[in-house]
């Protein structure tokens, strides 16, 4: 009987075990499946938190409904009944301390047409003449492995990038637009240029596709994200659990795996899955040559405040959903959402619930992540007067500090996981990594990351029968 452990009982952690449980009994195998987490409760960054009549997401607060194989999974943990959509609206960006409206038919701030174009407030007559000449500018540079930034610069002029498409794109993958690839973010961006001559050419022969996708885009729970993760759990009756114990070393020995957990117990495994963050993953590898290739992958931070007020969502703009935040404004905040409109379910009596971003691209970042709970509440209120004209006093708040937790894929990230799994194959066969640290961030990427690796996880059990 074959040994199978998971460490790591984030959403990775979870989909693996699940495509694996599937797996193995449909071919019926005899196997051990061990699930370790060092926290007490499953999810990883997916957390939901109850104060009051408010539900607050501190970790992801939605899933992209299209990715593939998130709605499968919903389906085949039989949760369906419980899915809840987002509610559609206008996004914006705040500068020059006004809220201009995302134009409709673009996605990532990029229009996707020349209404979609035209109809922008952000952008200049000359800015929007810059970007129809993408048509007459050839790609005889650019690459998947190129910088996303320099890509739509050069097509598209930097009046666009610096002031409609940066601030939605680094608010979405958490990096300079000059550090991350188009493989990274939007690697279709590429085949458009190459296959119809120009960006918004190649949006225009998917149109369809973005079309069926413009509505409800996210998911979630009507009873929070973390209701999903409970009940992946419950789903899992054939994998033992180890929550609330620390896997502190992982040693090869022959044929297996020895690994060492904070209680002293050792476990040994025939496969193990890492589906932990890359720091994780370094301490429990104590190898010399592996270590310095670890030490090449990145993270960002952010700090995320609620504020929930005793004053009705209507307050809002109409139609609105929130804002990111461009160049020359007097917000600290890099983003806000409107969670009581986004998502209705999050506010029982349907008052006003808002949700601020703070990342380390923030000028003010260490000043901030410094600050006390109390000091921090005091210039997100201070951001919600300037955006919102509310100057009510919360009441409830929330801050969570995600301090380098956040995934950052530059341009070298790519080098080195190639660098990293020859290694592993080489120092630590029947070893995988797994989760957002290395295979794409946000829940969807995750889920088919866990299906992925339970595929190869069970090559690897056919191979060796």
């Amino acid at each position: 009987m074959k040994t199978i452990v998971v460490i790591g009982g984030g959403i990775t952690g979870l989909s693996t075990m699940h495509y694996l449980t599937q797996q193995i009994q449909e071919q019926n195998i005899d196997a051990k499946l061990i699930l370790i987490e060092g926290n007490h409760e499953l999810g990883g960054k997916i957390r939901s938190q109850q104060m009051g009549e408010f539900t607050m997401e501190t970790g992801a607060d939605s899933i992209v409904a299209r990715h593939p194989g998130v709605l499968d999974l919903v389906r085949e943990v039989q949760f369906e009944e419980e899915l809840v959509y987002n509610a559609t609206g206008i996004s914006y960006i705040h500068t020059n301390n006004e809220l201009h409206a995302i134009p409709s038919g673009s996605t990532f701030g990029i229009p996707m047409s020349k209404e979609s174009l035209m109809a922008s407030t952000l952008l200049t007559d000359e800015e929007k003449k810059r970007v129809l000449q993408d048509a007459e500018i050839p790609n005889d540079r650019f690459t998947k492995e190129s910088s996303i930034g320099e890509f739509l610069e050069y097509f598209l002029g930097g009046g666009i990038v610096k002031k409609q498409i940066a601030p939605v794109l680094a608010g979405v993958y958490s990096g300079d637009l000059y550090e991350l690839s188009v493989a990274s973010t939007l690697p279709y961006l590429v085949d458009y240029k190459n296959n119809y001559g120009s960006i918004m050419a190649g949006f225009k022969a998917h149109r369809e596709q973005f079309e069926k996708a413009a509505d409800k885009k996210f998911i979630s729970f009507r009873q929070g994200m973390s209701a999903f993760i409970h009940h992946i759990e419950k789903s899992l009756t054939k994998v033992q659990f180890l929550k609330g114990i620390e896997a502190i070393s992982l040693m090869k020995e022959e044929e297996h795996y020895k690994i060492t957990l904070s209680t002293g117990q050792i476990v040994e495994a025939d496969i193990t899955v890492l589906a932990v963050p890359n720091e994780t993953v370094k301490q429990l590898l104590i190898n010399e040559q592996l270590t310095q290739h670890f030490e090449q992958f990145t993270n960002g931070s952010a700090i995320t405040l609620y504020a929930g007020f005793n004053v009705p969502d209507s307050v809002l703009p109409a139609d609105g959903t929130g804002f990111i935040v461009s160049h020359n404004s007097d917000l600290q905040c890099n983003a806000s959402t409107w969670t009581s409109r986004k998502w209705a379910h999050t506010s029982e009596n349907g008052n006003l619930l808002v949700r601020l971003f703070y990342k380390d691209s923030n000028p003010r970042y260490e000043e901030l992540a410094a600050m006390s709970d109390e000091q921090l509440t005091k210039v997100a209120l201070q951001d919600i007067k300037l955006s919102l004209n509310i100057e009510d006093e919360p009441i409830v708040v929330n801050v969570t500090k995600w301090i380098n937790k956040m995934p950052r894929y530059d341009l070298a990230h790519r080098d080195a996981l190639q660098t990293v799994e020859q290694g592993l194959e080489e120092h630590y066969p029947n070893v995988l990594l797994a989760g957002c640290s290395y295979y794409g961030v946000g829940i969807g990427a995750c889920i088919q990351n866990g299906r992925d690796t339970a595929g190869k996880v069970m090559a690897r059990i056919c191979d060796n029968m």
